[in-house]
């Protein structure tokens, strides 16, 4: 195999790749990318059993071919090498050996066989559909802050993509939720997605496919079956396995009876959250909300750092009310509003507590209170 490739359109595509290989493994392979050389693109493919992702760049393919290096070390390589070099990477199959060449610089790396790079199976996709990528964006950004980290519940460690009723008809809904916060956000139904099955996609998984979500232009086609989804442009592929469980009932847990209502200006509201709770301590991180006529009055009190308290002028006419919350928590919630107002909607100092931005109703956020 011998190419030659830009430096920026080698790095955009083994960015990608060498993201997705597990630093700490015991199958050497799986710390490779391969890279495959044919007409005049080169695809640069990883995984780590659970993802795979495919890239594929233009280039100038003298030679056809394939073979598999080390993706940390080379992404290294390349991302010190100077802009605008023009790099050449040649296989010596008898040496087992890539050199990468570029002006005065040369390296030489260990290759494995290609023939030993795993290949996810192929998957029959019940559901394939297309959808612009600023939508999925939207939908797997706002709501995986509330993804749960907690091993033992496993079910809870992704978003739960799936096909649900909204207030407008039928729409494509992300959910995702660790028991203390809940995020649901909804999309028009695209064409095609009638019927797929509901998967919850790995929280590795949401963070890789936000290098392919950057183009606001590009349409991303959408492949889901009960044990994989994949996601495409013309030039990456994201497979993906589902995680194996069944996602709980979130509609129980999502108050529809909360009658007090605040709005509040939801970047000076987040400020003033994050200022209060710079004396507080870090394990409990507790805000409290007092609420009257018009006046929210936001306050810390850790007995051994000391105190704080902020004022703001805010929208609220039912009666008093003080709750306690994470902070958190607040600043993750606050911070996915794109309007300008939060509207939070209370029912008591020890129910959950619903926000959404303005009368938006395709974007809802559950928090739980804390004991203040």
């Amino acid at each position: 195999m011998k190419i030659s490739i830009e430096r920026a359109t080698l790095l955009k595509a083994l960015a990608q790749a060498q993201s997705v290989v597990e630093r700490r493994n015991t199958i050497p392979i799986l710390a490779n990318v391969l890279i495959e050389a044919e007409g005049d693109t080169v695809s640069f493919r990883a995984t780590d059993l659970d993802i795979e992702v495919v890239d594929r760049a233009p280039a100038m393919v003298e030679r056809v071919g394939a073979t598999t290096v080390s993706a940390v070390m080379l992404h290294e390589i390349i991302r010190k090498l100077p802009d605008g070099s023009l790099v050449a990477l040649t296989e010596d199959a008898a040496t087992g050996r890539l050199t990468i060449a570029a002006g005065r610089s040369t390296f030489s790396l260990a290759t494995l066989p290609r023939e030993d790079f795993p290949v996810m199976a192929t998957s029959e996709y019940s559901s394939n559909f297309a959808a612009p990528a600023p939508v999925l964006r939207r939908l797997f950004d706002k709501a995986k802050f509330a993804i749960s980290t907690e091993e033992t519940r496993y079910y809870l460690n992704g978003v739960y993509m799936h096909v649900s009723t909204g207030d407008v008809g039928a729409v494509l809904r992300c959910v995702a939720t660790d028991g203390h916060r809940l995020a649901r956000i909804d999309a028009p139904l695209p064409e095609g997605a009638q019927g797929m099955p509901g998967v919850i996609v790995p929280r590795k998984t949401v963070n890789e496919l936000k290098k392919l979500l950057d183009d606001d232009s590009a349409i991303i086609a959408v492949s889901v079956s009960e044990t994989k989804v994949r996601f495409a442009t013309p030039l990456i592929t994201l497979t993906s396995k589902v995680i194996d469980g069944t996602f709980p009932d979130y509609t129980r847990v999502i108050p529809t009876g909360n009658t007090r209502r605040l709005e509040v200006d939801a970047s000076e509201f987040a400020k003033a959250v994050d200022r209060v709770a710079t004396v507080s301590s870090e394990r409990s991180r507790a805000v409290k909300l007092s609420l009257d006529e018009d006046r929210l009055i936001l306050s810390v009190n850790a007995p051994d750092s000391g105190a704080a308290e902020e004022e703001l002028a805010v929208a609220y006419s039912d009666e008093r009310l003080e709750i306690g919350f994470n902070a958190k928590y607040l600043l993750e919630i606050a911070s996915q509003v794109d309007r300008e107002n939060a509207v939070f909607l209370f029912n008591s100092s020890g129910d959950p507590t619903l926000m959404r931005e303005g009368n938006d109703m395709s974007a809802v956020y559950v928090v739980m209170p804390m004991r203040v």
